[in-house]
């Protein structure tokens, strides 16, 4: 197939694997760098041996461009992808979707309207790992699935993170940073969710960045840092997701198990694309499951090519940006169930995207 033609708008802390990645698809050619500090735009170009760096208009206007890459950080999403549909352009942009529900369905209308394609991170559920696990679940391994959970407990990006102001503004915290990881992975592997409940807090009004870049700097946080959430979904199966910003001594908890009527499974870190995978049946001990799927490695860019492949090829992107707002309307449920002490009722549903071809498939 002819590659289709992309360009990378924010160059910040992300952005590396990206532009590594690209690189390296055959399904695209990463041809331009845009950031709204254009010395930061020419030093990505010139890392990467890329002849245009551009400002962020500069870049919407050039008719070369199908796909942009928005990496900008979660309150700047919505704008640049609205103005990226505007000017043609088929996106791609990082986690989460939009901060809101409201920019969500501005985005998907634009979208349709226009004829073009949105697509979104995470897209580690396209890796071996969780697709050895779907795999499984769809063979039957472990019967019905009945119940899942996911931890992510850890102490914050402030410690690590040079500009980690934005974790803790609206559209950030460890819901909207890491759950899309979760429920995606969730969505993969088990299908779309039916209503949410769950409960939110603020543990601490203030946090101090221990990075180097702004060691000291006090940061207010605007949004709550430890919430836990019971998701349930179409297929009857119910879930459990925590996600917490307050737990600096780190856990021993797994990151995902999935449990049916026949059997477990324990599904590795949905924030890779490899990892180990594990199941248990009924009467039997844990035995690891060797990987049926490739793409075990760092694979962030991997949404870009399979849109670009859907693009030529026709047929439905895997990472698609349906599925994204159906993640990113049940990080807000929970949110809103726990200030308003109720379920929440999703109003949108969005299909199982399609499993990827294994290894023997990629073979042959």
């Amino acid at each position: 197939m002819k590659p289709v033609k992309v360009g990378i708008i924010g160059c910040g802390n992300i952005s590396h694997v990206y532009f590594t990645n690209l690189k390296k698809y055959p399904q695209v050619e990463l041809v331009a760098a845009a950031d709204i500090d254009i010395e930061r735009a020419k030093a990505r170009a010139v890392e990467f041996n890329l002849s245009k760096a551009y400002t962020v208009e500069q870049l919407l206007a050039d008719p070369e461009i199908e796909i942009v890459v928005n990496l900008t950080i979660p309150k700047a999403h919505a704008s640049v992808c609205l103005q990226a549909l505007e000017a043609g352009k088929h996106v791609y942009v990082e986690k989460p979707i939009v901060v809101t529900r409201e920019e969500g369905k501005q985005v998907l209308e634009l979208a349709e309207k226009k004829g073009l394609r949105v697509a979104s991170a995470p897209e580690t559920f396209l890796g071996g790992g969780i697709q050895t696990c779907r795999k499984l679940i769809d063979e039957g391994a472990i019967g019905m699935p009945v119940s899942a959970t996911g931890f992510m407990l850890c102490g914050g990006h402030e410690s690590w993170h040079p500009d980690p102001e934005f974790y803790y503004e609206i559209g950030g915290g460890p819901m909207f940073d890491m759950g899309p990881y979760y429920l995606t992975a969730f969505v993969t592997l088990l299908g779309p969710i039916r209503r949410v409940t769950g409960s939110a807090r603020i543990t601490h009004a203030e946090r101090t960045i221990t990075s180097e870049k702004k060691r000291g700097k006090l940061i207010q946080v605007e949004t709550p840092t430890n919430i836990t959430g019971v998701l349930d979904f179409e297929n009857g199966a119910i879930g459990t997701l925590l996600t917490s910003f307050d737990v600096p001594g780190g856990t021993s908890l797994p990151n995902i198990e999935i449990h049916g009527s026949k059997g477990s499974l324990i599904v590795p870190d949905p924030n890779g694309f490899g990892g180990k995978v594990k199941l248990r049946r009924a009467g039997g001990d844990w035995e690891e499951i060797e990987l049926t799927h490739g793409h075990i490695d760092n694979n962030r860019g991997i949404g870009v090519a399979d849109m670009a492949r859907a693009i030529r090829e026709g047929g439905e992107h895997r990472a698609n940006g349906t599925m994204a707002y159906h993640v990113l309307e049940a990080m807000h449920g929970i949110h809103d169930a726990s200030r308003d002490g109720k379920h929440y009722v999703m109003e949108s549903t969005c299909a199982r995207p399609e499993p990827m071809p294994a290894l023997e498939a990629q073979s042959q």
